[in-house]
């Protein structure tokens, strides 16, 4: 099946063929077409046109109208103010198109594939081996998993990446730590494994920390413990692979709860770039990006000094030859860019690394590595904070442990599937719970643009009003037990009906929906998708508020039309929330 044209699509057309008719020069002029409180869509690209070709413009906008063809999608425009059009699109149009979004057979709603699709690597995700999750790792994991998402329907090629902190000095000090206190980490039931498992490790990598930040002797032990893990010996790698592999399982469980995908073979930590790290640097000295400076290898920038005046560099490789985070972050732009065939490498990191990035990115497009046809960016996101407007924190000062924060969530949210249960089980109630809570907890994160901070506040989250998941989970139940109520009335199209004003807003704002994936996946904006997912939920609840669907029953082929809108809308809010990484129950 073709994409379906959107009605913005077509009534854009329509007006480009009519402004090149009225004025030849005009030809592949945007007629800046835009949704309107006033009418359907509000066309403002006359104005700047009047003015360059010196001609009046409510004048040409006349001209204009005179040009367009009404009837089949276009009912009325008229001219507004000093030179707007107000268009006005037919109730047939809004139906039929939504009949064809409503016919495709895969399922996509008429949301086209991308003909020419790219290779882009997402770093998302980045916990560090030996260390709990909290709430930091949020943000990284619920924007990346539906940024991957939204690429992956519109069709590009997408590889996941985890860059999981597994390599360097913290391992040579837990190692040595451990060796120097065995008993430490006997674990005292074999099958100790992810959430406890994970709190032994952390506990022993903050003693080990401890040790060494206060103790030069050990910290020289450590350091040289670190020489023999870079070296292979065996002994120092296997109590390295067993941190790894504890770590993973601790980190498999966390994501399953998030309601995340995770797969072992996209998980490649600081250590899988190890075998580069000398040839980056090679490169980068032979090709005179980096220089030897007080021993070190640096990159300088002209316009990145710190408070002194001096120049502050990206050091590459440190005076006493270990490497540092920008050798394993350009030898990983090496490998995505010349092994994974990359043409978009997106981080997904803390805005607070910003300067770090930006040095590193620039390095790599010195060295050839970025170029016009391979581009890297960082989405920067903010902190979390809590209801004070201060970074998330414990009533002790500690960092809230991430699976307590999502636990705490599915509780909450338990509280009101319970409440508002009728005919739910006590299994259903905890399985809606899960899904409404994690669903609640990463709408908040994403209804918000990345790269603004945001309150984590429970009570909010899982309100049935408001800009909430819960509240377009709650919309899309409602929907299902509409459909479930029909009866022997099914939802059919019936374009030649006239419609009430509150089913032409919803038709037209569900209409929008493949115009919103490719806008939202084009600028990695999931926000972009909650903002309309919300509309489309509070364009439903008006919508079923005016135009009886079951009681009292309308006509047969009204009441058919209807419950297609019905139908519609809950496919849209289920695809939509999908591609956040949320959930749609069927009972709530």
């Amino acid at each position: 099946m073709a994409p379906v044209t959107s009605l913005t699509a077509s009534v854009h057309q329509r007006l480009a063929d009519a402004l090149a008719s009225a004025l030849p020069e005009a030809d592949g002029v945007d007629p800046l077409l835009r949704r309107s409180d006033r009418a359907d869509f509000q066309a403002n690209g006359i104005l700047a046109l009047a003015k360059k070709a010196k001609a009046n413009p409510r004048e040409l906008a006349t001209q204009v109208v005179a040009q367009v063809t009404t009837g089949d999608v276009i009912k009325d425009v008229e001219v507004s103010g000093p030179g707007f059009l107000n268009i006005t699109v037919t109730d047939k149009a809004i139906t039929e198109n939504l009949a064809a979004r409503a016919a495709d057979p895969e399922g996509r709603l008429g949301v086209p594939r991308a003909q020419n699709p790219g290779t882009t690597v997402i770093d998302y995700a980045q916990p560090n081996v030996a260390k709990e999750m909290h709430v930091g790792h949020l943000r990284s994991a619920v924007i990346g998993d539906s940024v991957v998402q939204l690429l992956e329907f519109t069709g590009e090629n997408v590889v996941r990446r985890h860059h999981i902190g597994d390599w360097g000095t913290q391992f040579g000090m837990l190692i040595q730590y451990l060796d120097e206190h065995p008993h430490e980490l006997d674990h005292k039931d074999a099958q100790v494994t992810g959430e406890e498992a994970m709190s032994n490790l952390d506990r022993l990598y903050k003693a080990a920390r401890k040790f060494f930040d206060s103790d030069e002797e050990f910290k020289t032990r450590a350091r040289r413990r670190v020489v023999d893990l870079q070296a292979g010996d065996p002994h120092t790698l296997a109590m390295w692979q067993k941190f790894v592999d504890e770590s993973k399982i601790y980190f498999f469980s966390v994501f399953e709860k998030l309601d995340m995908e995770i797969r072992d073979a996209d998980i490649v930590g600081e250590s899988g770039y190890n075998d580069m790290l000398d040839e980056t640097c090679r490169l980068l000295e032979e090709s005179g990006v980096a220089v030897r400076s007080e021993g070190a290898l640096c990159v300088f920038f002209d316009d990145i000094k710190g408070p002194d005046g001096n120049p502050v560099p990206l050091i590459v490789r440190k005076s006493d030859g270990g490497y540092g985070y920008a050798a394993t972050d350009l030898s990983a732009i090496r490998d995505r860019v010349f092994n994974l065939k990359a043409n978009s490498l997106i981080y997904v990191v803390d805005a607070r690394q910003s300067l770090h990035f930006r040095m590193v990115f620039e390095t790599a497009r010195r060295a050839g590595w970025l170029n016009d046809d391979v581009k890297a960016y960082q989405l920067a996101f903010g902190t979390v904070l809590g209801k004070d407007g201060k970074p998330f924190k414990t009533r002790e000062g500690e960092t809230v442990k991430l699976v307590d924060l999502l636990d705490e969530a599915i509780d909450r949210a338990s509280a009101v599937v319970r409440e508002k249960a009728q005919d739910l089980s006590e299994g259903e109630i905890a399985e809606r719970g899960a899904q409404v809570g994690i669903g609640a907890v990463k709408y908040a994160d994403l209804s918000t643009s990345a790269n603004r901070d945001y309150k984590f506040d429970l009570d909010q989250m899982v309100s049935l009003n408001g800009d909430t998941s819960v509240y377009l989970q709650y919309a899309y139940a409602r929907i299902q037990s509409i459909l479930r109520k029909a009866g022997e009335v099914r939802p059919a199209a019936h374009p030649e009906l006239d419609l009430h004003e509150a089913e032409r807003a919803l038709g037209l704002h569900a209409d929008a929906f493949a115009e919103t994936v490719a806008e939202a996946a084009a600028e990695y904006a999931p926000h972009k998708m909650t903002a309309y997912l919300y509309q489309l939920a509070s364009l439903f609840t008006s919508f079923y508020d005016k135009c009886p669907v079951i009681r009292p029953q309308p006509p047969k082929d009204v009441a058919e039309n209807r419950l297609f809108l019905c139908d519609i809308t809950a496919r849209t809010l289920h695809q939509g929330m999908a591609l956040l990484g949320i959930r749609t129950p069927e009972r709530l």
